[in-house]
């Protein structure tokens, strides 16, 4: 093979299809679309999951649990990945923990959990905590600072109206 073989026959900027030109170009008449039926219409679009009216396999395939789009996320970390990546008297953020690699993707909320051993001082801010995990670091000589969650949203609650309000006179 030569380098000049590489190309030969490829061209970069191809002519489209020519349709309806004829019975004699190959694509003449129904320009490749058949005869009749939906296909053949102009502007025609349907699911990839249509089967021809029946129940497609989407539907028949059972369906189990739930999800909840709207749960909060918690992401969890030991106290053990704290002693092996933290020195004593550092601060533990949840910017910190994903600077580190101990947490991944998008999260709400961070959650501490008690498996491991903690020896060293350390301040720890959390969303959570679990009573073990608490403990230890408490015991170590740490300091847990919880930090506040995000704002509840309410819902349905009608603002107080303003006093002169238009149209209230007759």
């Amino acid at each position: 093979m030569n380098l000049n073989d590489v190309h030969r026959g490829v061209r970069k900027n191809k002519s489209p299809k020519r349709l309806g030109r004829g019975i004699g170009s190959g694509q003449g008449k129904t320009a490749g679309r058949g005869h009749k039926g939906q296909k053949s219409r102009a502007g025609t679009s349907y699911s990839p999951v249509f089967q021809g009216g029946t129940a497609s396999t989407v539907i028949k395939v059972p369906k189990r649990g739930f999800f909840n789009k709207w749960a909060i996320r918690v992401a969890a970390v030991n106290v053990a990945a704290l002693e092996e990546h933290f020195a004593s008297g550092d601060e533990v953020t949840p910017e910190a923990l994903t600077a580190k690699n101990l947490t991944r993707g998008r999260f709400d909320q961070l959650k501490l959990l008690g498996d491991g051993k903690l020896t060293k001082k350390l301040k720890v801010s959390a969303h959570r905590f679990s009573e073990s995990a608490k403990e230890k670091i408490e015991k170590a000589g740490g300091e847990v600072v919880i930090l506040p969650g995000p704002a509840p949203v309410v819902k349905n609650v009608k603002r107080a109206k303003s006093k002169g309000s238009a149209g209230t006179e007759k």
